[in-house]
């Protein structure tokens, strides 16, 4: 069984390109942050439950095993913290609609989560060497 078919490492792989496209988008965002009627683009994002029904295995759904297990819960409705963002930035007299600030933002976020994401990777990786039993 080859490493590209356990599908952890599939969908990290396929993660962790959709962040290096996006930083290439948010990249010519920045450069073209005075080009006269530039419009900032970005992609859409990528969601593990799309990916998930992608791959043809079904939900995943949580089992109670044991009645010892606690039963979950939905999850709560979005507080006031969630996050609503619009399309209310500023255009410049020249049409531009880059905001720096907000792609630095778009920046900032995508550089953690590729790094989550390579992190989650590697460990993966170093979980199954210790299970073959090579501690490389």
């Amino acid at each position: 069984m080859a490493l590209g078919d356990l599908k952890l490492f599939a969908f990290l792989k396929t993660k962790m390109q959709w962040h290096q496209a996006r930083q290439r988008v948010l990249a010519e965002n920045v450069a073209n942050a005075d080009t006269p009627r530039y419009r900032p683009n970005d992609l859409k994002p990528m969601s593990f439950e799309s990916r998930v029904a992608a791959s043809g295995s079904g939900a995943l759904l949580p089992m109670r095993t044991n009645v010892a297990h606690i039963k979950g819960s939905p999850m709560p409705a979005p507080g006031p913290f969630a996050s609503a963002r619009g399309g209310g930035w500023e255009v410049t007299p020249a049409g531009n609609a880059v905001v720096l600030e907000e792609q630095m933002i778009k920046v900032s976020e995508n550089q953690f989560d590729f790094q989550m994401a390579s992190t989650l990777y590697s460990r993966s990786l170093g979980l199954l060497r210790t299970a073959v039993g090579r501690n490389g």
